[in-house]
Formats: C-alpha cells, sequence, structure tokens
C-alpha cells in the first residue's frame, strides 16, 4: 500500500482533519468507475472513485463500504484490500480540509453495472455525472482525476495474481 500526501497552497490555519474511504471499483473489461463533480475553487471540476467522509466512530472500510451503498445503490460488492492511503488539502462546503483517504478495491460483475436509484442522493451529494472509464480515457483525459495517478495504480492491481484481491 502506497501513502501519499498531496498539498494545496492555503495561507491559514491548519484545516481540520476529516477522515474518508473510497473504492476504486473495476468491472469485468478492467474499467474504472469514477464520479464527476463540478465545484467551484478550490477544487474545480474533477473526477473521483465512490466514496466520502466517516461517521463517528466509523473506520474506513465501514465507511468505504457506506459511501459506495450510497452513491451507487450497490449493497452486494465486497471491499477488496486496501490500496492507497493519502492526504490532500480540499475544499468541503465553504471550508478547507485536509481529508485523509484510505482506498479499498473491488469488482462488480457485470460490465459497465448501472446504478441503483440514487438520482437524488448524487443531487445532494453534487455529483453531475457518472462514467466507467478505460485505462486508454484515462490516460488520454485532460480531466483532473482524484486521486492522482489512478491508471497507474490500477495498472498496479492488475498485475497482482489473479483472484488475490477480490
Amino acid at each position: 500500500m502506497d501513502i501519499v500526501e498531496e498539498t494545496g497552497d492555503r495561507a491559514a490555519a491548519p484545516p481540520r482533519l476529516r477522515r474518508a474511504g473510497r473504492v476504486i471499483v473495476l468491472d469485468p473489461q478492467d474499467r474504472v468507475l469514477l464520479f464527476r463533480y463540478d465545484d467551484g475553487p478550490p477544487n474545480g471540476r474533477h473526477w473521483s472513485t465512490p466514496g466520502g467522509g466517516l461517521n463517528e466512530g466509523e473506520d474506513y472500510r465501514a465507511g468505504a463500504r457506506r459511501e459506495l451503498a450510497e452513491e451507487t445503490g450497490w449493497t452486494d460488492v465486497a471491499l477488496g484490500p486496501e490500496v492507497l492511503e493519502h492526504t490532500l488539502v480540499m475544499g468541503y462546503g465553504d471550508v478547507s480540509v485536509r481529508q485523509h483517504e484510505r482506498l479499498f478495491a473491488a469488482r462488480v460483475e457485470a460490465a459497465g453495472r448501472e446504478l441503483g436509484e440514487v438520482a437524488a442522493m448524487h443531487v445532494s451529494d453534487g455529483i453531475a455525472a457518472w462514467h466507467w472509464w478505460t485505462l486508454a480515457e484515462l490516460d488520454a483525459t485532460d480531466e483532473v482525476i482524484w486521486p492522482a495517478g489512478l491508471a497507474d495504480l490500477i495498472r498496479g492491481l492488475l498485475g497482482l495474481r489473479p483472484g488475490s484481491w477480490t
């Protein structure tokens, strides 16, 4: 597991810590599910894996599983191993936070699996779109992808012994 720290230029008191669990969901064609957010500064428009902040007393794995269910409607997806731990400074609401994230790998059985009934949740959470991205699309895009280096991280996962993380 890699630990990466990303920081932005913020000239103020250190931002509060926010803990988050996220999931790198791959389909049988090795495409990754990403959500688009059309945020204002400082985050701006970006694509990110499903996930979000932990509830009080919740661990990273439980939070990632809950967030995946809330954002996709899927309650049947088993989480694999933790594959990345990183911290980034970002806007959350109208404040800056230092978000410490742990990302877990997961697979779905259906190619391009459709989301459940989550449209209202997406509106309230600011999710503007969703897409199953190929590695070639990730490599070629000018879009901002969170976490940085996601395509290479997925390539590393795909190089593992078959069945070792699913």
